[in-house]
């Protein structure tokens, strides 16, 4: 556990002036308030020392007081409005980078989709496991850093006054703040059995909502209602466990404060008339330092919570990349001819071979259409070519560059795909357009769009490039949507464009007219078309088929 959390701080290192910032502000919002509680006990402790002539020793003592009293009530409530201020914006900050190195991760690690990890799973740990690590700052370092300032504090200034009485206080306080280490090992535990269990919930959610239709035509929304009940009963079993131990630790952390604020006391009453102002300034402190310390055994189950999120999202973000990118890579080729060599490759070492000495060429300006029945290897071959898989033996060279020697962004900015599943996501027109060409104009998106046979279809949209998609592209038809997907491939640099079964699931006449679009839209780049069959409308420059792990010539 605390090697996961090691990791998360030094992943966070990018904000390491604003975290140190909020424990400052919170280190002085906590001294702040003891130093209050001192001129307090300074008054105090003065007067009632003084015996019959406390009345006038408070009146003598009053006014110098308040020239200390004044501007540390002033600046306590500052202090602590810039606490909250400064940590919390150090959180999200921290949380936001941590966000976006896992989405990163993820998608240097999963090129084909999430496959057989699990969308709620993922969600989860994108969202609440990273969520989760705020705990480690707020709960857990900062209320540390204010909980060890008050100790410190105590020690020097009852240390000048009474060593022994500064014993007394530190020695159960100084506990209080290591408490925290010895209740996370248990708590640990109890944190990855939540953090396993909301995963869990999470699948029994997700998984039949995103197949709902499927879900209510076998009749099972009962079922998938049952797994969520019991997955949720599993979740608020570990949960109370976990919030069981948070809450012996804050009974331990308060014992330990009170003991401190008794002995305290104890001290005051039998120290008599010479150590009765340093007693009664101990018990002062002993009140200040409660604040502070009595969240420090609960940091333990925040701690637990932070270290099993962090496992988790170590361990999806640690798989190996299927592709690493070259250590030296080479220069970008000037060339966009493709060929591949003696190409042989299977998905796993227990699954046949998809190709067995695969040979192909795609000159510059080519336009080849690769047909063959489903599992031939035409999507496989698709993957190859962008990197998002390696082949065990054989070349693939980009302008006669072999591209295991180039960065995948670089090959992928030369070749484009459209796959049989392009996907719109929920948001605008333009927002979907610039996934392939972020700089790009509204004059670009309509280009693209027009070269896409889509362009009037859009302009007689009341929001026209702002109109929302929906998810999956739900606002458009079939033949429409698929016309987006490919004004976004459009707009994208690439000199080769992968089209892989780019009418699939279109009725006969869209995808006629779909594919009659391809030729002029293309214009002269290199062209993979990937097919079942040909129609008779698409004119490649080359007919090929995939059988037996091979490109065979073919007529159509």
């Amino acid at each position: 556990m605390l090697r996961d959390l090691i990791r998360v701080l030094g992943l966070w290192r990018g904000r390491g002036w604003w975290l140190l910032a909020g424990m400052v502000a919170a280190v002085a919002s906590t001294l702040a308030g003891v130093a209050l509680l001192v001129l307090a006990g300074r008054v105090v402790g003065g007067a009632v020392a003084a015996g019959e002539a406390g009345a006038f020793a408070l009146a003598g003592l009053g006014f110098a007081a308040l020239l200390w009293l004044r501007p540390v009530m002033l600046f306590r409530p500052v202090a602590r409005y810039l606490e909250r201020l400064v940590t919390h914006e150090a959180t999200f900050r921290a949380l936001a980078d941590m966000r976006v190195w896992f989405f990163a991760r993820l998608a240097a690690r999963l090129p084909r989709g999430i496959g057989l990890r699990q969308a709620g799973d993922l969600l989860g740990r994108l969202v609440a496991d990273v969520e989760s690590l705020d705990g480690l700052y707020l709960r857990v370092i900062v209320p540390a850093a204010s909980s060890l300032a008050v100790v410190v504090a105590i020690v020097f200034v009852v240390g000048a006054a009474d060593a022994g009485l500064a014993a007394l206080l530190a020695l159960p306080l100084a506990a209080a703040l290591l408490l925290p280490l010895l209740l996370a090992p248990a708590a640990a535990r109890a944190g990855n059995d939540v953090a396993r269990a909301q995963g869990s919930l999470r699948n029994a959610v997700v998984d039949p909502l995103s197949g709902i239709e499927d879900t209510l035509a076998a009749n099972a929304e009962a079922r998938a209602g049952a797994r969520v009940s019991a997955e949720g009963e599993a979740l608020a079993a570990a949960q109370r466990d976990l919030a069981r131990r948070a809450a012996w630790g804050g009974a331990a952390g308060s014992l330990l404060v009170q003991v401190a604020l008794l002995g305290a006391l104890g001290w005051a009453l039998i120290a008599g008339q010479q150590g009765l102002a340093a007693g009664l300034m101990g018990v002062f402190l002993a009140i200040a330092a409660a604040e502070a310390l009595g969240l420090m055994p609960r940091a333990g189950a925040a701690m637990a919570a932070a270290g099993a999120g962090a496992r988790r999202l170590f361990e999806a973000a640690d798989t190996p990349e299927p592709v690493p990118d070259p250590v030296a890579p080479a220069a970008a080729p000037a060339g966009h001819a493709l060929r591949v060599t003696g190409l042989r490759f299977r998905w796993a070492d227990d699954r046949p071979l998809v190709f067995d000495g695969l040979d192909l060429e795609l000159p510059e300006g080519a336009r080849i259409a690769l047909l063959g029945p489903s599992g031939s290897g035409k999507s496989t071959l698709a993957a190859l070519l962008l990197k998002l898989a390696e082949p065990e033996a054989g070349r693939i060279t980009l302008g006669g560059v072999d591209i295991a020697t180039l960065p995948a962004a670089e090959l992928r900015r030369r070749v484009t795909w459209l796959t049989q599943d392009a996907r719109l996501f929920d948001d605008t027109i333009a927002a979907n357009l610039r996934l392939a060409a972020p700089a790009a104009d509204d004059a670009a998106l309509w280009s693209a769009l027009d070269r896409a046979q889509v362009g009037e279809v859009v302009r007689a949209l009341p929001d026209r490039l702002e109109t929302m998609c929906g998810e999956g592209g739900l606002r458009f038809s079939g033949g429409q949507a698929r016309r987006l997907a490919l004004a976004r491939t459009l707009l994208a640099p690439a000199s080769i464009v992968i089209l892989d079964e780019p009418a699939a699931g279109l009725d006969a006449d869209t995808e006629r007219a779909f594919l009659e679009t391809l030729d002029d839209a293309l214009g002269g780049r290199s062209v993979i078309l990937i097919q079942h069959h040909l129609l008779g409308v698409e004119r490649p420059t080359r007919i090929l088929r995939l059988a037996g792990g091979r490109a065979i010539p073919a007529a159509g």
